[in-house]
């Protein structure tokens, strides 16, 4: 992901076509490492592709995939209620906190 948003970066910037080597300057600026071969087959992918095109593109597939909606909602109110029934007991098995250690490990905070 870091790649394809370096690559987007130098096409923002004004490069027609950015090669691995800007995407190596866009990642090295901001610390992070770059793998050539990623950053070459990123380049290769998107050669001679219009960038809005692709990102339309993109955008109708990611329209398809389900994301979720109010099913999941309706089904998780039967475990919350029954949770919520469990609560009363669960109180009545609660035993006493076991005292926590005076050990500090031989330094202190004002010590």
């Amino acid at each position: 992901m870091k790649y394809l948003s370096a690559y987007l970066l130098a096409s923002m910037g004004g490069k027609a076509e950015p090669s691995a080597q800007d995407i190596l300057a866009i990642l090295g600026s901001v610390g992070l490492d770059c793998d050539m071969d990623n950053a070459n087959r990123v380049v290769s992918s998107l050669t001679g592709k219009n960038l809005e095109e692709v990102i339309a593109a993109g955008q109708a597939k990611l329209a398809t995939v389900p994301s979720g909606g109010a099913a999941p909602v309706a089904a998780a109110a039967a475990p919350a209620a029954a949770a919520a029934a469990a609560a009363p007991a669960a109180e009545k098995k609660k035993e006493e906190p076991k005292e926590e250690s005076d050990d500090d490990m031989g330094f202190g905070l004002f010590d």
